[in-house]
């Protein structure tokens, strides 16, 4: 693959992921603006160098619009992704000294969104209220129906307008037509797989050259095949929007996903291969993408049968916070915002941003393993959630929260406390159920997951032991559950012929 330089092309086997020092995951840095290329006046004067005797009659008009837009909140934002719009938080014609994952302008405050850019067809309606500016007018050969007979060969005229516009050491050594971008991004866990690379799945990889822009999403073995074509070298980033719809969040950006970007690269692709020495954030959201994206396709009915998170569930990732929690705030918890300022201690500014469902802290968390178990247990509250609705989890999160900050960070108390029985049903699932997950990737003995606490998960390790599925004992976690006895009735209610062995294991851990 290719990392190009403003001095000329560099060839290299592959990106190099691990250790580079040519990519950074902070704030890009900007320099000098650049003139595009695409630009509909930079592209008919190409078309004149080349084709002098055509140019004539070869009447251009704009394809598409560059733009920008100032969401004020995040229901602005949202409106702007919901119509389809590919959103980059800097501006695509400057040249970047600086490689990284986030942008902020410094016209615009810390605390709100910053300018988001995007290409538009030329007869986009925007959206009234929002503020936006138009850039320019660009002209994309493959969005105008025709150029399909009209003699020119585009893709020459794409390279004679880098050519005139000072951009030719972006241009593509490798071909003189345009080419779609392959290749496999793929993740290593040296517990699994027999410590070979298996792939990032349902992530997607995004890709630009000024404001030619494209994108697919890795299937499960990590491969993509961007649709567009370029002659110019590309700069390729993953973006945590998975196809699976949920999304890792929090980039030091008010925005719901996450981007890592991975540099610029030939037009051919780029593969990468992430291991636990990659840099943090890029390894971390790998990981929890993967776990996710088992866990979803795992809920079907042909292996665990689950109830599926909701649609659009949101991660964020604290890299210095050690507890994580099912919040589920995006889907309609309601908590008391001085709980959540004392849970997230050093991150307690973001309270007004605060809209995660799931939050995973990191800290401590160094390998594949460890943060695939807290993955897996957020996501089994994401099930049981799904089941039992807001008002059953306000009760069960203000519990929780409740016990931390007054317990000295005792996340669960002692069990003694008003609504303790939310935490107990809650937990007795997520231990168990993360304890099933992580034998069934590992191998070995079911690990006791929790086992340790007041609550007991070895309840349902023992049912599981016999024959009763994890999808059974969830149809059992109903919203009129939220006690160990209610618990025992509702499983001797649904499975009367598994009565005297639910009466059994529930006397065998009665306190």
């Amino acid at each position: 693959m290719i990392a190009c330089s403003e001095d000329g092309t560099q060839v290299r086997s592959d990106f190099d992921v691990p250790g580079s020092t040519e990519v950074s995951h902070e704030m890009i840095v900007l320099g000098e603006k650049l003139s595009d290329p695409y630009s509909l006046q930079n592209v008919e004067a190409a078309v004149k160098s080349l084709y002098p005797t055509k140019a004539d009659r070869t009447d251009l008009s704009a394809t598409d619009l560059y733009v920008r837009f100032l969401p004020k909140d995040e229901k602005e934002y949202d409106s702007l992704v919901g119509v389809g719009l590919e959103l980059m938080d800097h501006p695509m014609d400057y040249k970047i000294v600086k490689e990284g994952d986030y942008y902020q302008d410094p016209q615009v405050s810390d605390d709100c969104i910053t300018w988001q850019y995007a290409v538009v067809h030329k007869d986009f309606v925007f959206p009234q209220g929002i503020r936006y500016e138009i850039l320019d007018k660009c002209y994309l050969s493959e969005n105008d129906a025709a150029t399909r007979a009209d003699g020119i060969d585009w893709a020459a005229v794409e390279r004679e307008s880098y050519r005139l516009t000072g951009n030719a050491a972006l241009l593509s050594p490798i071909t003189k037509g345009g080419t779609n971008p392959t290749g496999r991004i793929t993740i290593v866990d040296d517990k699994a797989n027999g410590g070979k690379a298996f792939g990032v799945a349902g992530v997607k990889v995004m890709c630009n050259a000024f404001v030619k822009f494209s994108s697919d999403y890795t299937d499960r073995d990590g491969y993509y095949e961007i649709p567009k074509s370029y002659t110019s070298n590309v700069r390729y980033r993953l973006v945590f929007q998975n196809e699976k719809k949920f999304t890792i969040g929090l980039n030091k950006v008010l925005v719901k996903a996450s981007t890592s970007t991975l540099g610029k690269a030939s037009a051919e692709g780029v593969n990468a291969e992430i291991t636990q020495n990659s840099e943090r954030k890029l390894f971390s959201r790998c990981v929890v993408n993967n776990a996710a994206y088992e866990y979803f396709c795992r809920c079907s009915e042909d292996d665990m049968d689950l109830s599926l998170p909701p649609a659009d569930t949101r991660f964020w990732l604290f890299q210095k916070l050690d507890v994580s929690s099912a919040v589920m705030l995006h889907h309609g918890a309601i908590i008391d915002n001085s709980l959540i300022a004392n849970f997230l201690g050093q991150y307690k500014e973001l309270v007004k941003m605060f809209v995660p469902d799931i939050t995973l802290g990191l800290e401590g968390k160094d390998d594949y393993s460890s943060i695939y178990r807290a993955a897996c247990h957020e996501l089994a509250h994401a099930s049981h959630f799904s089941q039992v609705k807001t008002g059953y989890w306000d009760n069960y999160i203000a519990y929780i929260m409740t016990s931390y900050v007054t317990s000295s960070g005792m996340t669960y108390g002692n069990g003694t406390e008003p609504n303790s029985g939310y935490c107990e049903i809650g937990e007795m699932w997520a231990y168990f159920l993360e304890s099933v997950m992580y034998k069934d990737r590992y191998g070995g003995s079911i690990p006791s997951f929790g086992n340790s606490f007041w609550f007991h998960p070895q309840i349902f390790r023992y049912m599981n032991e016999r024959s009763v599925s994890c999808s059974q004992i969830l149809k059992a976690l109903v919203e009129q559950v939220h006690s160990r006895d209610m618990l025992e009735t509702k499983l001797c209610e649904l499975y009367p012929y598994e009565k005297s062995m639910v009466e059994q294991v529930f006397n065998r851990y009665n306190d």
